[in-house]
């Protein structure tokens, strides 16, 4: 956890946002994350999907199960997808999402907005060509060749 603490605060001399990330795999270090959102223009460059990143990309394998996450803040809605998605066991964090709502980095309106049926959220959004779309789908239904994740 200390490791990822350090991250948060080094990386605001780095220009970033004071969060840090590390994953761990029996013990050892897989992968560290910086959150990297100004410096690369990219709204995905928070430290925990660097770090799930970049751990993937060490172990070969997009599961990550048998692996923990410190973070030096308790995961955003983002991150905490992400760390679903790649079957992390455990979460440890430091800082509160309250904490980081006090300094500006508020997600509050996306559980919000999460909880609302599609037609009251924000973002307006239109289902399109389903009849089409869905053909994408089946042809991974049928197909013998699928790893299933």
């Amino acid at each position: 956890m200390r490791e990822a603490i350090k991250l948060s605060v080094d990386n605001v001399d780095n220009k970033g946002g004071p969060f840090g990330a590390i994953i761990v795999k029996n013990g050892k270090v897989i992968s560290y994350g910086a959150n990297k959102v100004t410096v690369t223009n990219d709204p995905t460059a928070h430290a925990e999907i660097i770090a799930i990143r970049e751990a993937a990309k060490n172990l070969k394998n997009y599961n990550l199960s048998g692996c923990d996450i410190y973070t030096s803040c308790e995961p955003c809605p983002m991150c905490l997808s992400a760390i679903y998605w790649a079957r992390i066991d455990r979460i440890f964090y430091g800082n509160t999402k309250t904490d980081a709502k006090n300094i500006g980095f508020d997600d509050s309106f996306i559980y919000d907005e999460i909880a609302l049926p599609l037609e009251k959220r924000k973002i307006k959004t239109t289902q399109l060509l389903r009849d089409e779309a869905i053909e994408g789908f089946r042809k991974w239904d049928r197909f013998e060749g699928k790893v299933e994740y």
